[in-house]
């Protein structure tokens, strides 16, 4: 099974070359709100960064992610905080308490 640094590798790796699959990203965001707490600032930031390059729209991941975000903010460094910023500001999702 896939740990967090997985996920976030297999979908970065996916937006990095610009091959959109559904499915996968599907399947990834299931597997991913279900680690999430396993998740550092790095597999977050890489993990919203690749739906977003690919523009795959997944609501309860950002919930999740800002949820998971806000607890470790104080490990992010200025290029993860960027990403992620621009992730959520990229596919349009709204997350006040976490902006």
């Amino acid at each position: 099974t896939f740990n967090s640094q997985d996920i976030a590798n297999t979908v970065w790796s996916y937006a990095t070359v610009g091959h959109v699959s559904p499915d996968l990203f599907n399947a990834a965001a299931d597997e991913a709100i279900k680690k999430i707490s396993t998740f550092n600032s790095q597999d977050i930031a890489n993990t919203v960064w690749s739906y977003a390059t690919v523009g795959h729209v997944s609501p309860d991941l950002f919930n999740a992610v800002a949820d998971e975000a806000m607890k470790k903010m104080n490990t992010f460094d200025p290029q993860a905080i960027s990403n992620t910023v621009w992730s959520y500001a990229t596919v349009g999702h709204a997350s006040p308490d976490l902006f």
